[in-house]
């Protein structure tokens, strides 16, 4: 039987359907079976490498009543909170986005006062960290003695201390950055600047006499 020319069209669109298929079927097959290459991963978290400048050390020799050497990539400025007093000053880490907050008091028979509100804000970040270590401070020659507190973990502050003679002088450290506290990003700019707060307390000095009561007279005129 012949078949007329409209059964001969669906037989031809048929056809045509059925390669279609088997084409779709081929490429589906094949992506299936390349799942494996193509397949992307999560990558671990990574962070920037920082090119931290090169370590080199100026004095710093100012009216207050002690010297040190800090770092020649910082600046150092007057805190300029309405609470600060004389003497209070701000480490600056400009390329680093840090700051070290140092916080002076003439000792006047006072001396517990200071060492408790020391361990009191250093202990305030205990909820956060993982550890508090403390490092003795104690140098008789130059009656420099105090307390480092190497706070671990994601603490707001990682590094703080105090340092005083025990009769004239107290001074209290606090390091902070401008960002949120995360142990695996800012764990390589602690060790780093670690390094810059160990050499300023392993160099600082108290004046003479003559220059402290330059500079108790100096406070009591304001």
């Amino acid at each position: 039987m012949t078949m007329n020319k409209k059964s001969r069209s669906i037989v031809h669109l048929s056809s045509i359907l059925g390669c279609v298929l088997i084409l779709v079927s081929f490429v589906l097959l094949s992506a299936c079976g390349s799942d494996d290459e193509d397949t992307i991963a999560p990558k671990p978290r990574a962070y920037f490498r920082l090119a931290f400048p090169e370590k080199k050390y100026i004095p710093y020799t100012a009216a207050c009543p002690f010297s040190f050497e800090m770092p020649a990539y910082t600046h150092i400025e007057n805190d300029k909170n309405y609470r600060a007093e004389p003497c209070w000053l701000n480490l600056e880490f400009p390329s680093l986005n840090g700051k070290l907050h140092l916080t002076y008091h003439e000792v006047n028979g006072d001396i517990n006062n200071y060492l408790e509100q020391t361990y009191e804000l250093a202990s305030k970040h205990q909820i956060k960290a993982s550890g508090i270590e403390e490092k003795l401070v104690s140098r008789d020659s130059s009656k420099v003695y105090g307390l480092i507190y190497e706070i671990g973990g994601n603490a707001a502050s990682s590094i703080q201390f105090f340092l005083t003679d025990s009769t004239k002088h107290f001074i209290r450290g606090a390091l902070y950055f401008n960002v949120a506290p995360n142990t695996d990003s800012i764990s390589p700019v602690v060790d780093f600047v670690r390094k810059d707060i160990y050499h300023m307390i392993e160099t600082f000095e108290w004046k003479n006499d003559a220059a402290s009561i330059r500079f108790a007279k100096a406070v009591n005129k304001k």
